[in-house]
């Protein structure tokens, strides 16, 4: 999927700038990065907002068009008001289509229902990580990595080593920490034969 930001240069700078520009409308922001000075940006509100709600976004590499240039850009975070729907502030990192890039994306689970250890033994899958860490260039930066549980049993677990990765990309990781596990819901005989699977 394909983002496109439209903004302009935020000429004023200071507190009551950036409330002005809020009331009208404008989210502001900042892409730094590269060997390029950073360059303090506004955007229209509403359309960064619709585009946040997508889970791709945040795991894609963005074109933010400013005033006629392009820079491709990576959001790296996201600063939101504290009660109301209202993004404060964004910063973009610039990204180098030819140098690999360090950034989180998101897991999606899939075949829980069909899983050994929710069908048969009535288990609950727990969600250890919902994202992981990859290194890999811009071009193959995956919108989100699939983890099929379709095999796991009750007591057994997923670990990182365990994720068919998209060529090109590589997990970040301290070890070889648990991804996803099956959970026993029952005790006794079978919660100890559980532990002694696992």
């Amino acid at each position: 999927m394909q983002f496109v930001i439209k903004a302009e240069k935020r000429v004023e700078q200071g507190t009551g700038a950036s409330r002005r520009l809020r009331r009208a409308g404008k989210a502001i922001g900042i892409i730094y990065g590269g060997d390029k000075a950073p360059v303090q940006i506004t955007m229209d509100h509403n359309d960064l907002f619709h585009a946040m709600r997508k889970e791709a976004f945040h795991a894609s590499v963005l074109t933010i068009e400013v005033e006629g240039a392009k820079e491709t850009a990576v959001v790296r975070d996201t600063q939101w008001h504290a009660y109301k729907q209202q993004i404060l502030h964004v910063d973009f990192q610039r990204v180098d289509a030819t140098h690999k890039m360090h950034t989180k994306v998101p897991l999606h689970f899939v075949n829980a229902d069909i899983a050994p250890g929710v069908k048969l033994e009535g288990g609950i899958v727990s969600h250890v990580m919902n994202e992981v860490d990859v290194e890999c260039l811009p071009g193959n930066l995956p919108a989100f990595i699939e983890v099929d549980l379709k095999d796991l049993a009750s007591g057994a677990s997923i670990h990182v080593s365990g994720l068919k990765l998209p060529e090109g990309v590589k997990a970040v990781t301290h070890g070889d920490p648990v991804v996803a596990t099956i959970m026993k819901t029952k005790g006794g005989s079978e919660a100890a034969e559980g532990e002694a699977q696992a």
